[in-house]
């Protein structure tokens, strides 16, 4: 191999150099023209003893009834909408619109509003099992087979 640079003849193994924009194959005494690019450390395959098993974080969701916990839990506190907006260190606007049901909130802010306000906005759904979707042997499927049905 030669030198892309000088175009000697490489005795070993050539230096990878990046030049201004581009990367070439070079020489030792051209390799100071640019910088050195190290090559990544190889990974390295872990046997399947080794491996940490993942847990997956429960699905969750935010209740159908917010607006309404919400609004409730802010007058039961005696607290304006100004107010428990700067409790949370939001705008008031934003409390609004959840009250009014305009705005869903995200997971962070559900978590702000059920610590300040002590309720209780976020519900877990466990995983719906493969199995759970077979439809029965005996009769066809039906919609309670495919859709998991909400109990309050």
């Amino acid at each position: 191999m030669r030198c892309e640079i000088c175009g000697k003849k490489i005795m070993g193994k050539p230096m990878k150099t990046k030049i201004e924009s581009s990367t070439m194959l070079t020489c030792n005494e051209c390799s100071k023209f640019g910088k050195i690019q190290r090559e990544p450390p190889k990974s390295r395959k872990r046997s399947p003893a080794r491996k940490k098993p993942r847990f997956e974080e429960p699905s969750q969701e935010i209740l159908e009834d917010y607006s309404q916990v919400i609004r409730q839990a802010r007058e039961k506190n005696g607290w304006s909408r100004e107010d428990l907006a700067e409790r949370i260190y939001e705008k008031a606007s934003v409390i609004t619109r959840l009250e009014s049901g305009k705005m869903m909130p995200d997971i962070k802010l559900a978590r702000k509003l059920e610590r300040i306000l002590n309720i209780k906005l976020i519900e877990k759904i466990e995983d719906i099992k493969s199995e759970d979707l077979e439809p029965s042997v005996q009769r066809g499927a039906t919609i309670g087979d495919i859709a998991r049905i909400k109990r309050n």
